[in-house]
């Protein structure tokens, strides 16, 4: 199974865009890297072009899934299995499973936020491991929405790596 982490946070907080830049620097790194992502909203058009999906493929992204309530696209109804098995089922050549939403999965997860009022994540939901934010935070592994690169190191060291992180 592939390792698997989260982007997590409140809506508009950059989850998107962050993932896609880490994407990118994975596959530049010579990983393949799908992505999962979630949304609440029904009859949603798979990769017109602007939209999350299309902008996964542009980044470098061998494989894209969206979950919706209605919909699980690659084509199929959304199957009744965690998020762990999903990924495995749908991505089992991939190096890695970059997954954007699913806050209660039980998975490592990078919290992503701009807004400095909404709670933080990491106090609610288990298995924050990094939290990127315009706001300055303090605290093991805090980085700005613009250190994408070293997110993507933090990503490589505990998931893709044997060696020690340092």
């Amino acid at each position: 199974m592939p390792p698997l982490i989260a982007f997590i946070g409140w809506h508009n907080s950059g989850k998107t865009t962050l993932a896609r830049q880490v994407v990118s620097h994975l596959r530049a790194r010579g990983h393949t890297v799908a992505v999962i992502k979630s949304t609440k909203e029904s009859g949603i058009v798979f990769d017109r072009p602007g939209s999350d999906t299309s902008r996964y493929k542009e980044a470098g992204a061998e494989g894209v899934a969206l979950v919706a309530p209605d919909q699980l696209i690659v084509r199929r109804q959304p199957l009744t299995c965690d998020l762990p098995e999903l990924a495995e089922r749908l991505f089992p050549e991939a190096d890695i499973v970059l997954a954007e939403g699913f806050k209660h999965a039980e998975v490592l997860k990078i919290e992503v936020r701009r807004d400095a009022q909404a709670p933080l994540l990491r106090d609610l939901v288990a298995g924050v491991i990094a939290v990127a934010s315009d706001p300055p935070l303090a605290g093991e592994h805090c980085f700005r929405l613009d250190q994408s690169r070293e997110i993507a190191e933090l990503i490589e060291c505990r998931l893709l790596t044997s060696r020690p992180c340092s």
